[in-house]
């Protein structure tokens, strides 16, 4: 069986359907905030992996102000499509965050608990401060309350996939966010 390209690909009809200019507008607007809001601060951005690869890399090209990258991974998914609950540490930080100006770069903030778990373990770490800046978020699905200072768009309850976000791995690559209602796709 071929799996479907980004041309052959036709999004829906799933409830939440980001097209590749509405995130590109929104990733420019949030990084014109971080720069104003971070001005003449020691700014670090980290992106939990994998999912926030794509949108870490179009926000710091949008932020025009001198900054600092690093990476963390957690695990609370597996291969399911629901969150597990449990957050797992995978590949820590590399870099001090002391007297740093953080902004944790996330794909999607759903049941909070994985956010709520890196905001403790970077708060234990001496940041000047800690802000999220998230592509998504479900609030109908919060069981914790977490900050999002910094927020693309807010969904609606459906698995989505595409822009860094994946199933099983598979198309991060699209430029766009989609649903599927009520299956996953081959």
């Amino acid at each position: 069986m071929n799996e479907p390209t980004m041309s052959a690909f036709v999004a829906g009809p799933g409830p939440v359907q980001l097209g590749q200019e509405a995130i590109a507008a929104r990733v420019r607007e949030l990084g014109a905030a971080i720069a104003r809001d971070h001005a003449g601060q020691p700014l670090h951005l980290i992106c939990v992996l994998n999912g926030a690869f794509l949108f870490m890399a179009d926000l710091v090209r949008a932020i025009e102000a001198p900054l600092t990258v690093d990476f963390i991974s957690v695990s609370s998914y597996g291969s399911r499509t629901e969150s597990s609950g449990e957050v797992r540490l995978v590949k820590d930080l590399d870099q001090s965050l002391k007297g740093k100006s953080v902004v944790l770069v996330e794909d999607i903030v759903d049941t909070g608990l994985t956010m709520r778990y890196l905001l403790q373990y970077l708060e234990g770490r001496g940041p000047r401060s800690v802000k999220v800046a998230a592509l998504l978020s479900k609030p109908s699905r919060r069981v914790v309350e977490v900050p999002v200072d910094y927020l693309g768009f807010e969904i609606e309850d459906a698995f989505v996939y595409g822009y860094g976000l994946d199933v099983d791995h598979l198309y991060r690559n699209w430029p766009f966010v989609t649903s599927l209602a009520g299956e996953r796709p081959a």
